[in-house]
């Protein structure tokens, strides 16, 4: 792991967690409390790293900030495989050990849902993005943050020249963001030209049904036993000729050895950290527009800080709407006016909020 380093927000807490009796490893970031408890998602994933972990939790802060919520930034990672037969027990053992770490609720993420916070609200009290039948607001089932992607298209799409109506997608992961974007797009009138999976992808210039995927992803395991397109390698996606690319799965899969290859002339960041800072520069000299992850995908934060203040679906979808549409705007019109990159001009307008907060503490 590279040397940890801190700044002037955070982060504030790194916890290594270890049972073993269980054999589990798991980290803790919180990054910033000074907005209020720490919302972020927990991440299980064998390839998961405190490094990882520490990005993911100063991404949280960004986003709850910029978002208006009452919320700080944290994140977690359980170092295991998400489909163990132990993973109930690893999470349920993972709850027990954070029970005290009032500062931080847990919110689902990549390699668990709301049946994961169910296990962690039984142990401690406290989980946001729960299932319906315990009052929650299921973040995936709702598709929350792929509805804040579109509405954030909808926004960004002319500072790139880019007609939403009629847009060619192309979209990395095909997990609960990657639908719920490819259905909220598409009813827009944007075209998905090309999905990829975990285990490959499928290309189709003419477009390809949302619903028609969803089933096939169902059946098969894989978007790419779709029959009407021309199966690709998953890498092969970034260099697909298309208007808007999103990546919806894993960080750092665009980066300095691929960013040259996009033909996209705007990157909807629906997932985490999903690129290098390298590669955002080169983007930005290339006049690709890149939407930062805080900014277009806060549609699930946004839902699990209303779920735990106990808000209607209705009063949620509105807000997403409202906060994303508007934090959109104005960090486009200010990177425009001051020729920065989107993330800088995002992360000078959430920081302010941050270090106001701060001021008024002793801490």
């Amino acid at each position: 792991m590279n040397e940890i380093t801190f700044d002037d927000i955070g982060p504030a807490r790194i916890i290594r967690l270890y049972s073993a009796k269980e054999g589990l490893h798991a980290v803790v970031v919180i990054d910033n409390i000074a907005l209020g408890p720490a919302i972020g998602g927990v991440r299980m994933s064998p390839a998961v790293t405190v490094e990882e972990v520490m990005r993911l939790a100063r991404t949280m802060t960004l986003k709850n900030s910029i978002a208006g919520l009452p919320h700080g930034g944290a994140k977690a990672g359980i170092i295991a495989d998400p489909v163990s037969p132990l993973k109930e027990r690893w999470f349920r053992v993972f709850a027990r050990m954070i029970k005290d770490l009032d500062e931080y609720i847990p919110g689902p993420d990549m390699g668990c849902d709301e049946t994961a916070m169910a296990w962690i609200h039984d142990e401690t009290g406290r989980s946001v993005g729960l299932p319906e039948e315990l009052g929650g607001l299921p973040l995936d089932k709702l598709g929350a943050t792929g509805f804040g992607l579109a509405e954030c298209a909808e926004v960004a799409a002319p500072f790139a020249g880019i007609q939403l109506a009629g847009a060619r997608i192309a979209l990395e992961g095909f997990g609960s963001v990657g639908k719920a974007a490819a259905r909220y797009l598409t009813a827009k009138g944007a075209i998905l030209v090309a999905v990829s999976d975990s285990r490959g992808a499928v290309h189709n210039p003419s477009g390809m049904s949302a619903e028609e995927l969803m089933v096939i992803k169902q059946e098969t395991g894989s978007v790419m036993h779709h029959g009407k397109g021309t199966r690709i390698r998953s890498s092969e996606l970034f260099g697909i000729d298309c208007d808007i690319l999103i990546p919806a799965a894993t960080p750092d899969v665009i980066h300095e050895g691929n960013a040259a290859n996009i033909k996209a002339r705007m990157i909807l960041q629906g997932a985490n950290i999903p690129a290098t800072a390298g590669a955002e520069q080169m983007l930005h000299e290339r006049k690709v527009l890149v939407v930062p992850d805080f900014i277009a995908n806060a549609g699930g934060v946004i839902m699990a800080a209303m779920e735990y203040a106990g808000s209607t679906e209705q009063e949620t979808f509105a807000a997403i709407a409202d906060r994303i549409r508007k934090n959109s705007r104005k960090i486009l019109e200010k990177a425009a006016a001051e020729q920065l990159l989107p993330r800088a001009a995002a992360v000078i307008l959430a920081r302010e909020r941050v270090c106001t907060a701060m001021a008024y503490q002793d801490y």
